[in-house]
């Protein structure tokens, strides 16, 4: 799975697509199709969720295992 690691995060905080999907301004179905790989994360969505989730972009895109953002 590409985007495995946003599943991980929300997951860890307990949340359902469908309450990240009201944070994103998208329907549950697109935030899952964004967990399963099915739809690329567009950049401004990629970076509110490295925000919300308080990781880098690159921890999201499996660039690194560092979740910590640089600032």
């Amino acid at each position: 799975m590409l985007y495995e690691k946003i599943r991980n995060l929300r997951e860890d905080r307990d949340m359902t697509q469908k309450e990240m999907g009201r944070i994103l301004c998208c329907s549950q179905r697109v935030y899952s199709d964004y967990e399963r790989g099915k739809l690329d994360i567009p950049t401004e969505i990629l970076i509110r969720l490295a925000d919300f989730h308080e990781v880098s972009v690159d921890y999201i895109l499996n660039r690194t295992e560092n979740k910590t953002p640089i600032k």
